[in-house]
């Protein structure tokens, strides 16, 4: 199985669903994930604003930044190679980046 990983741009909170007005994207992207650690799938996740290091340290991603800056977020990566930008993926997407059947 492999490992997926979202870099997600500067938010308040690790998932952004925090705070008055939340984006009903955010909260079914974070589901989603949620479903693929059920189903086994290695999850991590980074937000620019807490944890720059990670972003820093992954050369795709600061390949990517260096090209198109934040307008690149959120990358989301599986086994390092970049799968989706600019954009959150549906749980069909994610399944088939992460090698595993949707529902």
């Amino acid at each position: 199985m492999k490992k997926i990983e979202v870099y997600d741009p500067a938010m308040c909170c690790p998932t952004g669903v925090c705070g008055p007005s939340v984006d009903p994207k955010l909260v079914q992207f974070a589901a989603d994930l949620e479903w693929l650690k059920g189903k086994g799938v290695q999850v991590e996740r980074y937000n620019l604003a807490q944890q720059p290091d990670k972003f820093a340290n992954c050369k795709p991603v600061t390949e990517a930044m260096a090209l198109a800056g934040d307008l690149c977020l959120p990358l989301i990566l599986a086994d390092g190679e970049i799968m989706s930008r600019n954009s959150y993926p549906s749980r069909d997407d994610l399944a088939s980046m992460a090698g595993i059947e949707s529902e």
